[in-house]
């Protein structure tokens, strides 16, 4: 497995080895060792699977008090996914990584306990599934704006308005927003 440092250090793009022939192919999508010899020594409790249409916009989520490190993939389609810093402390605090995830390349973006997540879907459908470090907990759930200019993501939108959520639509500002420390 290919194993690739972002803008932020924290955050992996890992690509998996395909094994393929006319028959289709194989690949490890996760091997604790690799994570171990990344200096990560966390564990996954959850695997979470979401199905989404296209244009839907997802997040920018997180937790305070369960923070979860979430390892995300996509099995069919394509989406733009990222990570935004809130650990309040660290030096690239409010900075975001972005990546595009898809059914055909593969990668999977990993994303640390302290990060807030969303995705953009840009094929018809996406179906993504990630692996988290604890447990969700609805009552501990935060949500950043998806469009802050303090934190100028280049989201890749395919129209002018993404689908959203109420709960996305009236997310905070990072200014506004709860940090970790």
């Amino acid at each position: 497995m290919k194993i690739t440092r972002t803008a932020i250090a924290d955050v992996l793009i890992l690509e998996p080895t395909l094994h393929g022939d006319d028959r289709g192919y194989f690949m490890e999508t996760w091997r604790q060792s690799h994570f171990r010899e990344q200096g990560i020594a966390l564990e996954f409790v959850q695997d979470n699977q979401s199905k989404s249409r296209r244009g839907t916009l997802r997040g920018l989520h997180y937790q305070l008090k369960y923070p979860q490190g979430k390892l995300a993939r996509i099995i069919s389609g394509e989406v733009f996914d990222v990570a935004v810093d809130m650990r309040r402390t660290s030096p690239t605090f409010g900075r975001w990584v972005g990546v595009v995830l898809s059914g055909e390349n593969h990668k999977q973006l990993w994303m640390p306990p302290g990060f807030a997540h969303g995705f953009y879907v840009m094929s018809d459908y996406a179906e993504l599934l990630y692996k988290c470090t604890d447990y969700y907990h609805p009552e501990d759930e935060f949500s950043l704006l998806w469009n802050d200019p303090a934190i100028g993501i280049s989201w890749p939108l395919l129209d002018d308005s993404p689908l959203l959520s109420e709960k996305d639509r009236c997310a905070r500002l990072l200014s506004e927003a709860p940090a970790y420390p």
